[in-house]
């Protein structure tokens, strides 16, 4: 694990501590937030099903990031709407997002899902889980840091 990867692991694990701890002491809008999240993951996959790559990026905040399995970090719109595109065109038909846990504190929230992506065919592509860490702006939940993991051991095809 290279030290850029070590850093970015444990400031994943420190912001999901500190969203966690915030939680204990702060109680959220719980079942408003995590109906919001929902939504927006719907509007995810509508635009993957459209292969709206721009769509899919203005779900993001200004300063978004995602943070994908083997590969570097893109941030901000213009990396995420190419970050996007590039997965679309490489035969990603189809996402489904799955939210298994969601904790608020205010205007941040972090959520906790299972994936799956396929082609044209139907035929899964991958299958994983997956951290987002939300942010509330003016009103509506973004996503601000989006990190997964396939569930393919390493290598597989």
């Amino acid at each position: 694990m290279t030290l850029v990867t070590k850093s970015l692991c444990t400031a994943t694990i420190t912001l999901i501590a500190l969203a966690v701890a915030a939680g204990a002491s702060a109680k959220g809008h719980g079942s408003k937030t995590r109906a919001a999240i929902e939504a927006a993951n719907q509007r995810f996959m509508v635009a993957a099903a459209r292969g709206d790559a721009t769509a899919i990026a203005a779900l993001y905040t200004a300063t978004g990031e995602v943070l994908p399995p083997n590969g570097e970090t893109r941030s901000g719109t213009q990396a995420l709407e190419a970050f996007w595109k590039a997965a679309l065109d490489a035969g990603v038909k189809q996402a489904k997002l799955d939210t298994v846990e969601v904790e608020d504190c205010g205007d941040t929230a972090y959520e906790v899902g299972r994936y799956s992506m396929s082609g044209a065919d139907g035929q899964a592509i991958d299958t994983g889980k997956y951290i987002v860490v939300w942010k509330r702006q003016r009103g509506q939940w973004k996503l601000h840091r989006d990190i997964w993991n396939s569930n393919r051991a390493v290598g597989a095809k």
